[in-house]
């Protein structure tokens, strides 16, 4: 076998998984699609769910297209008649992962509020959640945050990040969502 045709096989450690990609609104959105490519490409069915925000960076269709699932994007619109989507998904599913996740989404969450698709999963979660936060670096080391994030640590939610290097806002410093490999590595060793 060639080393293109390796290369082209999916990761066994993913293959026959179910992933949840929850999608924030923020500008890394286009990492999000590059990861829903990566995880689909190493076996796993992604289901993609949006909040509004995230809409407004990348089209429900490119994760639609990337994943070969519908994209749910609110809490009133039915896939499947009789799905009740926040339970019956994260039963399914293996890892609810959140990227980006966004200050908004993370304090919400740690509130207890779940008012689009992704909180409301969050909330309703019956399989690990892993969070992959993107945000200027103010905002990351803003006391709620910082707040948030240790009330999900301590309920058992995982982080992936964030990093130190260029922002959007063209600040340097920590709030950079991690790159898509070490994301997939994360996912893969979460078990």
């Amino acid at each position: 076998m060639t080393d293109a045709a390796t290369k082209s096989l999916p990761d066994s450690s993913l293959c026959d998984r179910r992933i949840i990609l929850g999608v924030g609104g923020g500008i890394a959105c286009y990492k999000s699609a590059d990861l829903c490519s990566k995880l689909v490409q190493a076996g796993v069915r992604v289901d993609v769910c949006m909040t509004e925000a995230a809409t407004k960076f990348v089209t429900p269709l490119t994760f639609e297209a990337l994943s070969g699932n519908a994209v749910r994007t609110n809490l009133w619109t039915q896939t499947n008649p009789g799905d009740t989507q926040h339970i019956g998904l994260t039963e399914q599913a293996d890892l609810l992962l959140i990227a980006p996740a966004t200050m908004h989404l993370l304090c919400k969450a740690a509130a207890g509020l779940c008012d689009d698709i992704v909180s409301l999963l969050v909330a309703a979660s019956a399989c690990p959640v892993m969070w992959c936060p993107s945000m200027n670096t103010r905002m990351w080391d803003n006391p709620a945050t910082q707040n948030a994030v240790e009330q999900l640590r301590q309920r058992g939610h995982h982080f992936v990040g964030p990093e130190d290097g260029w922002l959007a806002c063209r600040n340097v410093g920590k709030g950079r969502m991690s790159e898509v490999s070490a994301i997939v590595e994360a996912a893969i060793t979460l078990r």
